[in-house]
């Protein structure tokens, strides 16, 4: 059933925007990136509103603390040794890209390390393989659950 859904899910996407099919190896790792973040931001969204109900400011600071930089950047220091080659390349990448924007309240080395994160899920979600992706961050939260 959880592959109908994400199918479902899929197709409808395709069919009612017209999107196309596209070879993810050709997006730059901040385009990665770009939609990593977004994917992460909701899965960390859906884990606290499946908390239960509460007050939205109570909802904010709960995910806000799972979605900074820091955060990603001690998930990643683990998931590191979880990474397949082509994984570990694509988190290079994005590790390494040349960000317009700087770093906010955050040390260049943690967001440069949570880009590669966010490049590495808007991979994976790109590439379809959200099993992965989701067992991924899932991982990661593991890691850090003292935090939670």
């Amino acid at each position: 059933m959880e592959e109908s859904v994400t199918w479902q899910f899929d197709s409808l996407m395709e069919e009612m925007f017209e999107m196309r099919e596209a070879d993810v190896k050709e997006y730059s790792p901040l385009t990665l990136a770009y939609i990593g973040d977004s994917i992460f931001d909701l899965i960390m969204k859906s884990l606290v509103v499946n908390e239960g109900n509460q007050p939205v400011q109570k909802l904010h600071l709960r995910t806000s603390r799972f979605v900074q930089a820091s955060a990603q950047s001690r998930m990643m220091r683990v998931l590191q040794e979880e990474l397949t080659e082509e994984e570990h390349a694509v988190y290079k990448r994005g590790r390494n890209a040349k960000s317009v924007s700087p770093a906010k309240n955050q040390s260049v080395t943690d967001y440069r390390r949570a880009t590669g994160f966010e490049a590495l899920l808007g991979y994976l979600y790109l590439k379809k393989e959200w099993k992965r992706m989701l067992s991924l961050v899932k991982m990661g939260l593991e890691s850090i659950e003292d935090d939670r």
